[in-house]
């Protein structure tokens, strides 16, 4: 058995669709066009929001933040992922690996504050009205970016770099098309037990926590909203709700599937948890976008006015 020491910087080997090696370049058509989908309306997202002053406001802010943290996430397994897929490139260097896991990582996390953020604000809108503008101004957005950007970089610095402390000699195969801390450090054959406590930490620290208080937000939206009289009022302080819900129920419910597939999937197709896995980074991306131009009529109206400005000067 070879043994990989952390001094000999170790060459990982990612895997695509186990079984499924025939079909890689098939399954890379569907992935191709969700990573397109995925970067350009982020991408369409972050120029609406920038060059619109109606959209100069809290709430698009926090929305240009999430795509910012969706494209960061793409372009973070995107060379990977279709790098097997289309020329089954499946090896990767230790320290390449140990970067491309620290991004993906503080990508989710950040995704994951930045939710958080949005609640706060449609709380702050919704329950408190008349000191949205005095609560939320240019400065503590400003802020609230930088926490949410410090906050990721505090907790995983040490989360990764602690992995090199570990020697390999193990199998060298990864589970998944780009680096997740548990699958590296289940590869070690050192005591991990400081490196699985710090990841459950980080994991709590930032998902379990922001999901509590995403939730503790809406019962209070929820108890602001049934006081107010009339129903069409309600309605529309509801749907003002409807777009970040459904943001957070597509975060975390393919995060929850992913871990339940990890857990009691072990009689499953080997390139199920892999597959998922891939799914769970890019639906949230490619989904976003979506959902705030279909349900936010701003948005709407930004993007119809950029589209008839192009079409006037063609």
């Amino acid at each position: 058995m070879t043994i990989f020491h952390n001094s000999t910087f170790p060459t990982f080997l990612l895997t695509g669709a186990p079984g499924l090696e025939w079909a890689h370049v098939w399954i890379s058509i569907p992935f191709c066009c969700l990573y397109i989908t995925a970067l350009s309306g982020n991408f369409l997202i972050l120029f609406v929001v920038l060059t619109e002053p109606s959209l100069h406001e809290p709430m698009y802010y926090f929305l240009f933040m999430l795509s910012t943290t969706d494209i960061g996430l793409c372009i973070s397994t995107l060379v990977t992922v279709l790098g097997i897929f289309w020329v089954n490139a499946q090896e990767i260097s230790f320290n390449a690996c140990l970067s491309q896991m620290f991004f993906i990582h503080l990508f989710t996390f950040m995704e994951s504050s930045v939710l958080l953020a949005m609640a706060f604000d449609r709380f702050v809108a919704i329950c408190n009205p008349l000191r949205y503008a005095t609560i939320l101004t240019h400065t503590r957005i400003a802020q609230i970016g930088l926490a949410v950007i410090t906050r990721g970089t505090v907790i995983l610095t040490p989360l990764v770099l602690l992995l090199k402390r570990l020697s390999f000699c193990n199998s060298h195969v990864l589970h998944h098309s780009y680096c997740f801390h548990p699958d590296v450090m289940k590869l070690s054959c050192s005591d991990t037990k400081i490196n699985s406590a710090l990841g459950l930490t980080a994991i709590i620290s930032t998902a379990g926590v922001d999901s509590v208080f995403i939730l503790l937000s809406y019962v209070l939206i929820i108890r602001s909203v049934l006081n107010i009289a009339s129903p069409e009022e309600r309605k529309k302080a509801f749907s003002t709700c409807i777009s970040h819900i459904t943001a957070v129920a597509i975060f975390y419910i393919p995060l929850i599937s992913l871990s339940f597939v990890h857990r009691f999937g072990k009689h499953a197709p080997r390139y199920v948890p892999t597959l998922i896995a891939n799914v769970y980074l890019l639906v949230p991306p490619v989904m976003n976008p979506i959902i705030y131009s279909i349900k936010t009529k701003q948005i709407q109206k930004a993007m119809l006015k950029l589209v008839c400005s192009n079409g006037l000067h063609i």
